[in-house]
C-alpha cells in the first residue's frame, strides 16, 4: 500500500503554476517545439511534444518532480507504478525513485515488447503486479499503449486504476474503421480512458495550459505561434 504521508489537495487540473513551469520547462528543453509535424493521427500539427528529449539526469530529474508534485496535488491512490514499453520504463523509474524520496516509496514494474524466453522468461520486469496500479506514460494519443497497459495489468490479476502523463493534446482521438481507413471521434483518448474504462487520468498539463503560455509570450518570438496552436484547437480540439 502506497504509505498515506501528508494529506494531499485534491484537483482535477493542474494548478496553472506547476503546468505554466512545466510548459516552459519543456520549451527550454527543447521537448515542446513549434512548427509543422505530423501527427500520428496525420494531422498537420503546430507544436510537438517529445518526451524523449528529456535526455540527461537533470532533466528527467526535474521531470520526476512535476510528475510527483501532480499525483500529489491531486489525490489519486495507488499501489504500485507501471511502465510502459519503452518511454514508460524511464518515466516510471524516475517518477518512482521521486516519490521515494518524498517518503511514498512504492513498487514499480514494466513490460518488455517481446517475452523472454530465457533467465526469468516473461515479458513482466520488476514487482509483481498487484493492487491499484498507476500508468505512467508521457502523452495519450490514440489511447492504444494505454488500453494494452490495461488489458496486461488486469490479465495479471492487478487493478489499472489511474493513468500519469505529462501533456493532455485535448484533442480528437482517431479510429480505425472496418475498411481500414480512420476518422475522427468527438472526444479524447484521455477522455476515453477515463469514461470507457474507468480509469482516472492526471495531466501535469493541458493543451490549455500552453496556450495560456503563449498568450504570456506576446512581446517575443514564442507569442507569434499563438494564433497558429488556437486555430489547431478550434479545429480538433475537445472540451
Amino acid at each position: 500500500m502506497v504509505d498515506s504521508g501528508p494529506a494531499p489537495l485534491h484537483a482535477a487540473s493542474a494548478t496553472p503554476g506547476i503546468a505554466q513551469e512545466f510548459v516552459a520547462f519543456a520549451v527550454e528543453c527543447g521537448v515542446l517545439r513549434f512548427g509543422e509535424f505530423t501527427t500520428k493521427a496525420g494531422r498537420q500539427s503546430p507544436y510537438f511534444f517529445n518526451a524523449g528529449l528529456f535526455d540527461d539526469g537533470a532533466k528527467l530529474g526535474r521531470l520526476a518532480q512535476f510528475y510527483a508534485q501532480r499525483l500529489l496535488e491531486s489525490g489519486v491512490e495507488f499501489d504500485m507504478i507501471f511502465g510502459p514499453a519503452y518511454k514508460g520504463i524511464p518515466l516510471g523509474a524516475a517518477v518512482a525513485i521521486e516519490l521515494a524520496r518524498l517518503g511514498k516509496n512504492v513498487p514499480f514494474a514494466y513490460n518488455r515488447k517481446e517475452a523472454k524466453d530465457h533467465g526469468e522468461g516473461g515479458s513482466l520486469v520488476g514487482a509483481p503486479l498487484k493492487g491499484r496500479v498507476l500508468i505512467v506514460d508521457d502523452v495519450m494519443s490514440a489511447g492504444t499503449a494505454a488500453r494494452e497497459s490495461i488489458a496486461l495489468i488486469k490479465a495479471s490479476g492487478a487493478t489499472p486504476h489511474a493513468v500519469a502523463i505529462a501533456l493532455d493534446r485535448q484533442e480528437m482521438a482517431t479510429e480505425k474503421q472496418p475498411d481500414g481507413t480512420t476518422r475522427d471521434v468527438p472526444y479524447s483518448a484521455v477522455q476515453y480512458v477515463r469514461s470507457h474504462e474507468g480509469l482516472q487520468v492526471c495531466a501535469i498539463a493541458e493543451l490549455s495550459d500552453l496556450l495560456g503560455y503563449l498568450g504570456n509570450q506576446s512581446g517575443n518570438a514564442m507569442g507569434a505561434h499563438l494564433a497558429r496552436v488556437k486555430a489547431y484547437r478550434e479545429r480538433y480540439g475537445v472540451q
